[in-house]
């Protein structure tokens, strides 16, 4: 175990004050309560709820991938269900437009007056599922760019800001299935996971099963609100990371561009784009919230490795050698997670 993370909470600034050290607890506690909550809905699936609850806590934008019955839509629904927050549901058809996303100006008379109203759409809420988000053309798709990153929407050169706490938790089918179209780079770039959902085990699909053919009372309490959430944002960013943590990060995503100088070589024979900034900055803040969950008041390299496939695995685009070998983005993290040394501490 590296000495980074080993660093004793009473020698790390940053979490110092008792309120600070009770809001950690308390994130502590609703991460274990949600996921009981969610357990009583979903069955199975505990990586997939744990990196969600990460990206909530951090403030990011899930993508959850996967092939149709296998509760991407329910286990958002229950999220917001739990956060008891302003929830919209957009169905993603070849037909939506922008303007049934983000809203349109519509003329109201007052007073005998004709005047431009902006009627919002159903983007302005808390959380917003965006469901099979690949069904829709990229000029749809493109609608989301500014709220996602800046957290408002400008329609007529009138800028409106968006409630917080704000997430985008879109889910799209493989792009393999007919009448899909893929999400362009700079879509997925404001995504700071990707999720795959994968099929039950046999054990989880009979309880599933047994579960889904029978009255039951899936009632979920309410242990956290929006506004806990946005403290746990706040307190995220005031974890430390150690620069050779932040480097180890950096070293990780550069290695992914394939015109990068320590690029390996099975990086420059598959990959035709590599990873950005914000897969670096997506990585670090991430391993925040996973440390404190964890009981630790540092990032530490594990961390960064545990995140990475979430955070990397829509960012690197392969080539065709690559699909003719059949490697997937994840074969490709995965070797760099075993490539990629971690930096001396202290750089």
């Amino acid at each position: 175990m590296s000495e980074l993370e080993n660093i004793a909470p009473d020698t790390v600034e940053g979490l110092e004050s008792q309120d600070d050290l009770a809001l950690v607890k308390k994130m502590q506690d609703g991460h274990d309560q949600i996921t009981a909550e969610i357990k009583k809905v979903i069955v199975g699936q505990e990586a997939v709820i744990d990196e969600l609850l990460i990206a909530l806590f951090a403030g990011g934008h899930c993508l959850i991938t996967g092939v149709p019955g296998l509760a991407k839509t329910l286990l958002i629904k229950t999220v917001a269900d739990i956060l008891q927050v302003n929830f919209s549901r957009i169905q993603f058809t070849p037909d939506l437009m922008p303007a049934d996303v983000v809203g349109s100006e519509i003329v109201e008379e007052v007073d005998g007056n004709r005047q431009l109203k902006f009627v919002k759409g159903p983007i302005f809420t808390n959380i917003l599922l965006a469901d099979e988000i690949n069904r829709t053309p990229p000029k749809t798709q493109s609608s989301l760019l500014e709220a996602m990153e800046e957290r408002q929407v400008t329609a007529a050169g009138v800028t409106h800001k968006m409630a917080r706490p704000f997430f985008v938790l879109a889910t799209q089918n493989p792009i393999e299935l007919e009448g899909t179209y893929p999400l362009p780079e700079a879509q997925l770039d404001r995504f700071m996971f990707k999720i795959e959902l994968g099929y039950l085990t046999e054990d989880d699909e009979v309880m599933v099963v047994g579960n889904t053919t029978q009255i039951v009372d899936n009632t979920v309490a309410h242990p956290l609100s929006g506004e806990d959430i946005l403290e746990f944002q706040r307190i995220a960013r005031q974890v430390p990371a150690a620069q050779a943590v932040i480097r180890y990060a950096v070293q990780l995503v550069h290695a992914t561009r394939p015109g990068s100088a320590n690029a390996p070589d099975f990086v420059k024979e598959w990959v035709s784009w590599g990873a950005g900034i914000r897969a670096s900055q997506n990585l670090v803040l991430a391993g925040k919230v996973r440390a404190l969950l964890q009981g630790r008041y540092n990032v530490s390299y594990s961390d960064i490795r545990a995140l990475a496939p979430a955070v990397l695995r829509h960012r690197v685009l392969l080539n065709f050698h690559a699909e003719a070998e059949r490697i997937t983005t994840d074969d490709v993290v995965k070797r760099l997670i075993d490539t990629v040394p971690e930096p001396t501490s202290g750089l």
